[in-house]
């Protein structure tokens, strides 16, 4: 794999090839997703890219009603709210993404330990391509 620095947008880069990339510490193994330079375990900065499965369960949610622009340009508001949670994979890493194929208007119906697979979302085209990480129920 060629060598990238570990950023935000090497991250970025790495969604929009559809692969769930993080940062692996070379001295104690410790993850991190989104990828991080420095080991916050250790202190150690040699660090290594390790792709992650993509599988995972939902161990937090939240349905939001009230978002932010760019996402009540994708038609949400609050007769359609969307879903954010916390997804631990199964490496053992926790990240924060979207999460489709619920239903967010019964947010009852969503449960903590659904089994999550990953879904890249990509919007617009060419140099405006942008990624959005998400799962869905598997």
């Amino acid at each position: 794999m060629e060598e990238r620095p570990f950023s935000d947008i090497s991250y970025e880069q790495f969604l929009n090839e559809e692969k769930l990339m993080g940062s692996k510490c070379a001295k104690c193994g410790a993850l991190f997703v989104p990828p991080r330079s420095i080991c916050i375990r250790c202190y150690n900065t040699k660090m290594e890219w390790a792709q992650m499965k993509g599988k995972g369960k939902l161990v937090a949610f939240t349905c939001i009603a009230v978002g932010p622009p760019y996402m009540i340009k994708e038609g949400y508001d609050r007769q359609h709210p969307y879903c954010s949670g916390v997804v631990e994979l199964e490496e053992g890493v926790r990240v924060v993404a979207r999460i489709e194929g619920v239903n967010t208007n019964k947010p009852e119906t969503i449960k903590v330990g659904t089994p999550l697979t990953v879904q890249f979302l990509h919007r617009a085209e060419g140099e405006n391509l942008k990624t959005f990480l998400a799962f869905k129920p598997a």
